[in-house]
């Protein structure tokens, strides 16, 4: 068997799709969409319609939390080698938990894909002992955080190392099964591994044809013709400026964040909310001046749409390299989210490395 892509979020699926277009007609490939932290709604469907992949499954990872046995060695004994000790348990434990719902064979699969695989199923690939390339989360993730240092900021040479041998899982590259950590762009990455490779975004955007343009349509936003009524929506005599939430802060912080950046534009602009996919505010309760997309979908399906444009695209901290369908990008950046939130609560890379982050 040839290729299975394990995805935990619509931008990993949205990547996993572009990857198989740029191969051309229908190589046989699986596509597994985790429903641990997201609703993948009826996408499934869609995708399966057009063919892209030959089967197309949903399963239901297993948290640590859903187990007290696996929890049981998850506890700080409050010494680095106990620590450890009860981790190499607690690796081998959390990957088991997962066996009875991985839906294929993964071991049949000549190439196996993981976007995030710091989620149970990394530790279900070491554990099955099952070679892997990982892919980054986000496009350009590692700029503002390296999840790998992070969580294992005590003992880093030796924790890496007990990872090399299998015995505890480390992610992003780290993993003894791990054969490559795939990312947009390697200077974007804070100290990476060794066996970081570059697969840009845009490169594989550019090589689609129209047609792969209307499939990640297709598969992705549900309501094209309600998606263009929205952007041309009231307020058309101004100009544009959409607006990327994010699962940022406390709700009553998110809330006044977006509040505020919302006030900055509407004198001057038709204002659109584009709710990230795991953003739980209301932002139509909220905002009802303001116009707020239905549906949940990567924002860089946009661009796959070639009438969809809006003036100016505005992000706190979600990276927007590669963003075609607005004129104008301003991008807020630490220091904006700073007067929001403690900054140790999202300076946590810098605060380890003392690499200012912006």
């Amino acid at each position: 068997m040839k290729r299975v892509y394990i995805c935990h979020t619509f931008y990993h699926a949205y990547v996993a799709v572009m990857r198989e277009l740029n191969l051309g007609a229908d190589q046989g490939a699986t596509l597994l969409l985790s429903t641990m932290s997201n609703d993948f709604g009826k996408m499934k469907e869609r995708v399966e319609k057009t063919g892209v992949f030959s089967d197309v499954f949903l399963f239901d990872e297993k948290e640590d939390v859903t187990s007290e046995e696996v929890m049981a060695y998850h506890r700080d004994k409050g010494n680095i080698v106990l620590n450890l000790l009860q981790r190499i348990k607690y690796t081998k434990l959390l990957g088991k938990l997962q066996e009875e719902y991985i839906p294929v064979d993964l071991k049949k699969y000549d190439d196996v894909y993981v976007f995030c695989d710091s989620d149970p199923i990394g530790y279900y690939l070491n554990y099955k002992k099952i070679k892997y390339h990982a892919l980054e989360d986000g496009l350009n993730s590692g700029k503002l955080d390296n999840q790998a240092m992070l969580a294992n900021k005590g003992a880093w040479t030796l924790k890496r190392f007990m990872s090399g041998l299998g015995l505890i899982f480390i992610e992003s590259g780290y993993s003894r099964y791990c054969i490559d950590y795939i990312v947009n762009d390697i200077s974007a990455n804070y100290m990476p591994p060794r066996n970081i490779v570059e697969a840009p975004f845009d490169e594989m955007w550019k090589k689609l044809s129209k047609s792969d343009h209307n499939t990640m349509a297709e598969i992705f936003i549900e309501d094209i013709a309600n998606l263009r009524s929205e952007l041309s929506a009231k307020g058309a005599e101004k100009p544009k400026v959409m607006i990327l939430t994010e699962p940022l802060c406390e709700l009553d912080v998110r809330k006044k964040l977006f509040e505020d950046i919302i006030n900055r534009y509407a004198r001057d602009y038709s204002v659109i909310i584009k709710p990230h996919p795991r953003d739980i505010l209301d932002y139509e309760k909220e905002f009802p001046e303001v116009i707020v997309l239905k549906g949940r979908f990567p924002m860089e399906v946009i661009n796959d749409v070639d009438d969809l444009q809006v003036d100016k695209l505005v992000s706190v901290i979600t990276q927007i390299d590669g963003i075609r369908f607005a004129k104008e990008i301003e991008y807020l950046g630490m220091e904006f989210l700073d007067k929001y939130e403690n900054p140790e609560v999202h300076r946590k890379m810098e605060n380890l490395t003392g690499k200012k982050l912006q």
